[in-house]
């Protein structure tokens, strides 16, 4: 049987919660978001410097270094929510920024072999700090300002120190890595 025959099966859902589901569909078995919510992502880069936040993360057991990001729709009732109205509001309440400028990068997926969900890419630029960031009650977050010249050893010393390192951050590494 084909990959595209195998999809024609039946979806089960084996394990819903609030905001995830597991579910089976043939021999796959993968992970979607409940109410089809999806993620907004923002590489918010201003004077050759990029905004990055650090938080503990429960799935991983440890602090991780991001990019400033969030749910689309996660709320009740706003399963109809702008992603781009999220990627401002996390930006702001993440981090503690204002985007003068914001572009939209495109739809990415982060692991298609096991979860269904999407992130929206964003751009934004022309940063005014309107707070000290750090997300909302129990986030916890972390705001780094980080010099693009300096990310590579940045993220070797967080890397280094037992962080997490989300693979959003090979949008700096990549190249490099490539040398390229």
């Amino acid at each position: 049987m084909s990959l595209e025959d195998e999809y024609l099966l039946t979806e089960d859902v084996r394990w819903q919660g609030r905001f995830l589901e597991m579910r089976t569909r043939g021999r796959w078995e993968y992970v979607s978001r409940t109410r089809n919510i999806r993620a907004a992502v923002i590489l918010a880069v201003d004077d050759d410097h990029v905004i990055l936040v650090e938080q503990f993360r429960i799935p991983l057991g440890r602090r991780t270094i991001e990019l400033p990001a969030g749910l689309v729709g996660d709320d009740d009732g706003g399963e109809h929510e702008d992603p781009l109205t999220a990627a401002i509001r996390e930006l702001e309440e993440e981090a503690g920024y204002r985007a003068s400028h914001i572009d939209v990068i495109g739809e990415f997926y982060s692991s298609p072999g096991m979860v269904t969900e999407s992130f929206t890419l964003y751009r934004a630029t022309g940063l005014t700090q309107v707070s000290q960031g750090g997300g909302v009650d129990g986030e916890e977050i972390t705001v780094h300002r980080v010099p693009l010249a300096g990310i590579e050893a940045f993220v070797a010393a967080k890397r280094a120190e037992g962080f997490g390192i989300d693979t959003r951050l090979l949008l700096f590494l990549g190249p490099r890595l490539l040398n390229l």
